[in-house]
């Protein structure tokens, strides 16, 4: 461990960057605890406990706690992930993007310029949105949230609320090129990370006051390192499909001949499916927050985490959002052009429609494993609190982030350590997974 250790500041290069994307993260949590003007924080924070259960407690997850007290990072960076979903979404069915998209560099530079002004729009509109909403919102106890509401305030907090939306956005992109790791996915990381001391405190109070027994809680820690485990396993798993290519004659020399292959994940689609799932379950419960008609109160209530028709629906929506979003992220028949055209062959497979068919048929396969994986993850919160009385959320949006996030920054320094053939992480390899 200490060897390792050492290794990352023995390289200089790595250590810069390592301390700039530390001091990214402090710069980044300070902003979180700056404040909006115009809010009475002990009203709002009584209406969020009220809205756990909502979108707007899905939303304050990502932000780190950021939108419960409306600081001026309040929005977090989920505007530029919808706007980065969107695009992609987009260039499915809008011809000239998804000519944009295979451009090369160039044209990841003009998609990422997009990215961009939607990142924008889409942070003016909702910062908007929030403050019209504070304006109507009131706590439990019947006080009012905004202290002086009107045109100052609205327009005031939809500044505030962007400027700190394009401010992470930045900050994510710097720390992707001159720190470690992606950037915006350790915002995210951060933002989640954070809540573990008040985990750790809460369970140790309901420890020692009795309401939480010993046996129970070792059973939880033993589950939470399976668990931990399973998500490893599943993330870095792949089915690999052997590519050989042909050899070539051109002019003296002889190309191909080498046998190579696919790495087909396990869940290609990533975290995705989770949060759109959680975005259009509980999309009615945060409806119902303004709308006080029985009809949806109702809805809200059957919708609210711990239902049967809750735990139903978030399932069926995660399984096919995994379909639709690996169906979008990977496509079979340009895999199998691409090998045709550079002389590849899946052995025993004839080249074009039947090697497309070949892969997708695989590719069905294990996204279902993907689909039920990521399912049992996303509900393993419920379960633990409603059975076991655990008093945090372990597993779900939060356990996924988390452990993607480290693994792909654990890839990263190791590749830099062994560039300069420094031991990696471990003795007998480096980390295999998605950049292996």
């Amino acid at each position: 461990m200490t060897d390792w250790a050492g290794n990352i500041f023995r390289v200089p290069e790595l250590k810069k960057r390592i301390i700039f994307t530390a001091l990214a993260l402090i710069a980044y949590r300070l902003g979180s605890h700056i404040p909006t003007p115009g809010i009475d924080a002990h009203a709002l924070l009584s209406f969020f406990q009220q809205a756990g259960g909502t979108l707007l407690g899905f939303f304050d997850l990502f932000s780190g706690g950021a939108l419960r007290r409306l600081s001026i990072l309040a929005l977090g960076i989920m505007p530029y992930i919808s706007a980065s979903i969107i695009l992609q979404l987009l260039a499915v069915v809008f011809p000239p993007l998804e000519k944009l998209s295979k451009e090369g560099e160039a044209g990841r530079k003009k998609i990422s310029q997009y990215t961009r002004y939607g990142t924008v729009l889409l942070a003016a509109i909702q910062a908007m949105g929030i403050a019209i909403g504070l304006e109507n919102m009131r706590s439990p106890t019947g006080e009012q949230i905004v202290v002086d509401p009107g045109v100052a305030f609205r327009l005031m907090t939809t500044i505030t609320l962007t400027t700190g939306s394009i401010f992470l956005m930045w900050l994510g992109e710097q720390i992707t090129e001159r720190g470690i790791g992606n950037g915006i996915s350790l915002l995210i990381f951060a933002g989640i990370i954070v809540r573990v001391p008040e985990a750790i405190v809460n369970t140790w109070r309901l420890l020692t006051t009795g309401e939480l027994q010993a046996l129970v809680l070792l059973i939880v820690l033993a589950l939470m390192v399976l668990v931990v485990a399973g998500v490893i396993i599943m993330t870095l798993g792949q089915r690999p499909i052997v590519v050989q290519y042909a050899k070539r004659i051109v002019g003296r020399k002889i190309y191909g001949g080498q046998s190579t292959h696919i790495p087909l994940r396990i869940n290609t689609a990533g975290v995705i499916p989770v949060i759109f799932a959680s975005s259009i379950i509980v999309f009615p419960a945060t409806i119902a927050q303004f709308i006080n008609h029985p009809w949806m109160q109702g809805v809200a209530r059957a919708l609210s985490p711990g239902t049967v028709t809750y735990t139903v629906l978030y399932a069926v929506a995660i399984i096919f959002f995994t379909y639709f979003y690996t169906a979008i992220v990977f496509n079979p028949t340009d895999v199998a052009d691409n090998m045709r055209k550079h002389g590849g062959f899946i052995p025993g497979i004839r080249p074009g429609s039947r090697t497309a068919e070949f892969i997708e048929k695989v590719l069905d396969r294990i996204t279902l494993v993907g689909a039920i994986y990521l399912t049992l993850i996303s509900i393993l919160p419920e379960l633990m609190i409603t059975t076991m009385s655990v008093p945090f959320f372990f597993g779900g949006t939060s356990l996924l982030i988390v452990v993607g996030v480290a693994l792909d920054t654990v890839q990263q320094v190791e590749s830099h350590l062994l560039m300069r053939n420094y031991e990696g992480f471990l003795k007998k390899g480096r980390v295999k997974g998605r950049l292996g």
